[in-house]
């Protein structure tokens, strides 16, 4: 059953307060506890003997010891956030204390015997969307920021958690409105001898909406790939440098290197950030048709599933080398061409359709990684437009266009008003699914779910 969620006006739907450690687990030298609820800030006044919370200005911090009955448990620097300016609109309490786990325990402990409950995953994000403090697109990029592991994916959530993506769906919401709006008037006016609306603005209107909905289903191709990053693997036959060349993109020695063939029997697999694109390269096993070492064997058929997996393929031959055969087994893949140990060429001659390096002295590296960019990455990153990466927005967006596409259709066809209608109102429902005002428990637990503990 959907309902509307509430607004920043509105009571809270939870009367309790909740507690959680914000900080990663494990030792630190500093550790964050959050409360919010209409209690935070009396439960940490029993707690810090030093001042009266309740007197103190928002958004100040205090220091101080936290007594547990007679017992001190340890100094700390309490931060106040009162109602409704907070993250969640709730009164706030944020304590950083030292990082010890058996610290922090026992503060927990101590806000639970006080009445406090722990948060549940996403909790306070969920509260901070029910108070109308975010909508539910930047609630989900809250969790995207947190997850972000390149630039370019840190970017692009931050772009929708400062309402980049909400705008884009507001604007369509508008345009549509008054799309719908005309449409009406035109339906109150039918019987009139005269033309209320001009059916030309109507068709701009659609035009306009569906134009920006296919511009961001079409993001996604670009936002999956900073989402979850490149796929890379380095094939090649065994000893033509594929263990040296991971070792000159990581800048360390990663993989073992040996003049030894078939020294790799597994693969290496290790993550770079390339212009803030995170690429996963699979340093293989050395392909090759004959041989007896069975474990060498297994390795080859690990580096042939891992062809079939990756994105693209660092396809890596000596200057003098020609290999057709393995070439033409990636023909269906993305694929560079890629010569190594040019170093040790006397007399080389270039071809265009190949990249030169030497990966033992690290030289046509930067040439490498450029073209490897340019191969996956067919257009220039704009972090100023949203990009979409969830595959929830993906889908209402698509059932959104497939509305629009239609009342399109039925606008050429001149239908009248009411046959339309049902296709607007759709549209707007998906916006409304995407934003958040209108969800289910259902939606909202599984957002929400995908949060760590304490956010």
């Amino acid at each position: 059953m959907f309902y509307l969620c509430q607004m920043a006006n509105d009571i809270s739907p939870w009367q309790d307060t909740i507690v959680a450690i914000a900080t990663p687990p494990g030792a630190g030298a500093l550790g964050i506890i959050r409360l919010s609820g209409s209690n935070a800030i009396p439960i940490i006044n029993a707690l810090f003997i030093c001042k009266d919370l309740a007197k103190q200005a928002s958004h100040t911090l205090h220091v101080g010891y936290l007594k547990e009955g007679n017992d001190e448990i340890d100094e700390v620097v309490v931060s106040l956030y009162k109602n409704p300016k907070s993250y969640t609109g709730e009164d706030v309490v944020e304590i950083s204390s030292h990082g010890s786990p058996a610290v922090l325990e026992q503060i927990i402990h101590a806000c639970i015997h006080l009445g406090a409950r722990l948060a549940k995953a996403g909790e306070f994000t969920q509260r901070a969307f029910l108070n109308g403090k975010m909508d539910l697109t930047q609630a989900e990029s809250v969790a995207d920021l947190i997850a972000s592991n390149s630039r370019a994916q840190q970017a692009a959530a931050l772009h929708n958690l400062k309402g980049g993506f909400k705008k884009d769906l507001i604007d369509i919401r508008e345009q549509l409105i008054e799309f719908s709006a005309l449409m009406e008037l035109e339906l109150d006016f039918a019987e009139e001898d005269v033309e209320f609306a001009d059916r030309t603005k109507f068709q701009i209107l659609l035009s306009n909406s569906l134009q920006k909905v296919n511009e961001l289903i079409q993001s996604f191709q670009l936002g999956n790939v900073i989402t979850r990053g490149i796929k890379v693997a380095i094939i090649g036959k065994p000893n033509t440098g594929k263990s040296t060349l991971l070792n000159s993109l990581l800048n360390e020695e990663r993989a073992i290197v040996s003049p030894i063939a078939g020294t790799t029997r597994d693969t290496v697999e290790e993550s770079i950030s390339i212009k803030g694109i995170l690429f996963h390269f699979i340093d293989t096993a050395g392909i090759r048709n004959h041989t007896n070492d069975e474990i060498e064997q297994f390795g080859i058929k690990r580096s042939l599933e891992k062809i079939e997996q990756a994105d693209v393929v660092l396809l890596l031959i000596e200057p003098a080398e020609q290999d057709e055969v393995l070439e033409k087994s990636i023909a269906h893949k993305n694929y560079l061409l890629v010569v190594n140990k040019t170093d040790l060429a006397a007399d080389l001659k270039k071809k265009d359709n190949r990249i030169y390096i030497s990966a033992r002295n690290k030289s046509g590296i930067d040439t490498l990684t450029n073209a490897l960019y340019d191969k996956v990455i067919h257009q220039e990153i704009n972090t100023e437009n949203t990009l979409i990466t969830n595959t929830r927005h993906l889908e209402h967006l698509k059932k959104i266009s497939y509305h629009l596409e239609a009342i399109q259709a039925q606008m050429n066809q001149a239908l009248s008003t009411d046959l339309i209608a049902p296709d607007i109102k759709l549209c707007l429902q998906h916006i409304g699914e995407l934003t958040g005002t209108i969800t289910n428990e259902n939606v909202l637990d599984y957002v929400f779910s995908k949060f760590c503990i304490g956010k």
